[in-house]
């Protein structure tokens, strides 16, 4: 006998929820979009809609889990009150706007006996799993990460982005992280950061880093919010066996001339993995990509640059 569906409230309606959560829970057979949650956006249609996280849980037994797309500062006190309520928890990347409040999170997780899963959608690209396979017994001798977007057409007129706690260019830049900490074999430090401040914004518009594994090797990151024209989401690790490249933020894979090229399937990926965790009666929750950024905020230079407006 098949189980019921699991019935979703998505919360937070802005460009993400609906050009990859409201396609990936509509493509998803053990999924069903129950309602949803926005102070600013009505919502869609055929699907009762609300203003609060209050009023949300307040319609009583009428959604399993939330999927969180809001904004990170405002993020741990929605998760609290839906896991306070026993829902599964779906948090957007990044999983929180500090370490310690996706800690606390874990362990209200754990107490009400339901599932957290932070998510990095980045992971689920079709060249990353491939990447880490062929990674797993090589040596790495350096690896260089290129990741540069335009702003105005990703985030526009999302200010939230630039305040403190928005990460700024670490929002896409954390994706770039999600992925080198998956694939590479072992895991990789921080040892010096410099940090573009716009003169008007209080997170960074651009950052580079430099990191090393826990062998020695060198990983460097280059990250821009400036970039025009064509977009770069490019990482390279050079091997003894080889350099392996991932292109188009990881859907790309080429090692030994050979190219392996998948459709995009990230947000699939994730609800499929939503829906297993909770299936098991388990949570993934892992930091490791907020961990680095924290390292930067915490050590890195800071660089003041000319205002920037969207």
């Amino acid at each position: 006998m098949s189980e019921a569906p699991i019935r979703i409230a998505l919360v937070g309606m802005g460009k993400i929820a609906r050009d990859q959560h409201l396609p990936a829970i509509a493509g998803n057979p053990q999924l069903v979009l129950a309602a949803t949650m926005s102070p600013h956006s009505p919502g869609v249609d055929g699907v009762a809609a609300f203003k609060s996280m209050e009023a949300l849980l307040a319609a009583g037994d009428t959604f399993d889990a939330v999927a969180l797309c809001s904004p990170p500062q405002v993020r741990y006190g929605l998760a609290a009150a839906a896991l306070a309520a026993g829902k599964h928890v779906f948090l957007e990347k990044p999983p929180g706007a500090t370490l310690s409040e996706v800690a606390v999170l874990k362990e209200k997780a754990e107490a009400a006996g339901v599932t957290l899963f932070a998510s990095w959608h980045s992971r689920y690209a079709a060249g990353v799993e491939p990447a880490r396979a062929w990674l797993a017994d090589k040596r790495i001798d350096r690896a260089h990460i290129i990741w540069r977007e335009d702003v105005r057409v990703w985030h526009p007129g999302q200010a939230w982005i630039w305040e403190a706690g928005g990460l700024g260019v670490f929002d896409p830049g954390i994706n770039a992280l999600s992925i080198v900490t998956r694939i590479l074999p072992r895991r990789i430090m921080l040892e010096a950061a410099t940090l573009s401040f716009p003169a008007n914004r209080e997170a960074p518009i651009a950052a580079d880093l430099k990191l090393r594994d826990t062998d020695g090797a060198p990983v460097t990151f280059d990250l821009d919010w400036r970039q025009t024209g064509p977009q770069s989401w490019d990482i390279a690790v050079e091997t003894n066996a080889g350099t392996l490249t991932l292109s188009q933020g990881g859907a790309v894979l080429e090692v030994d001339g050979h190219i392996h090229r998948d459709e995009d399937r990230e947000y699939a990926g994730l609800y499929q993995q939503f829906e297993a965790l909770i299936r098991a009666g388990v949570s993934d929750a892992d930091v490791t990509p907020l961990e680095l950024v924290s390292d930067v905020f915490l050590t890195g230079r800071r660089h003041t640059v000319e205002t920037f407006e969207d």
